[in-house]
């Protein structure tokens, strides 16, 4: 059965699995995503707890907030309200403990292939400039 974050106020609950119900086919399915990746990314640069409005992400707001739902649901992060905003935390040791050494490999693997992309793109030439 699902927990809910603290809230102050009736209605503004939000549904989280428990630790032990985090499953790595959800874990995983949601890391596929390079928008929801780049939202764990960002939380585990060490953005503790950021509202969802800070995230710099290249969608609307009803798919950003479609990926926040995607990740909560699958127990990569937790979020609760302050004041009106919707903040958001990676739950670094329920999936450590799940999972051991995914989460880690997995945002490694994402690095690796950033800064091999970076290394792909070829400099501009003198006459580019």
């Amino acid at each position: 059965m699902a927990d809910t974050a603290g809230t102050r106020r009736p209605g503004r609950r939000l549904e989280h699995p428990r630790a032990g119900e985090i499953r790595v086919d959800a874990v995983l399915h949601a890391l596929a995503d390079p928008v929801r990746l780049r939202i764990v990314r960002d939380l585990a640069d060490g953005h503790e707890d950021m509202a969802c409005i800070a995230f710099a992400l290249p969608v609307s707001k009803s798919t950003s907030t479609h990926h926040f739902r995607v990740l909560r649901e699958a127990g990569i992060i937790r979020q609760y309200y302050e004041g009106t905003s919707r903040m958001s935390r990676l739950r670094t040791e329920d999936l450590e403990t799940r999972m051991p050494g995914l989460l880690g490999a997995v945002l490694n693997a994402a690095l690796l292939a950033e800064r091999e992309d970076a290394a792909a793109v070829p400099a501009p030439s003198d006459g580019e400039r």
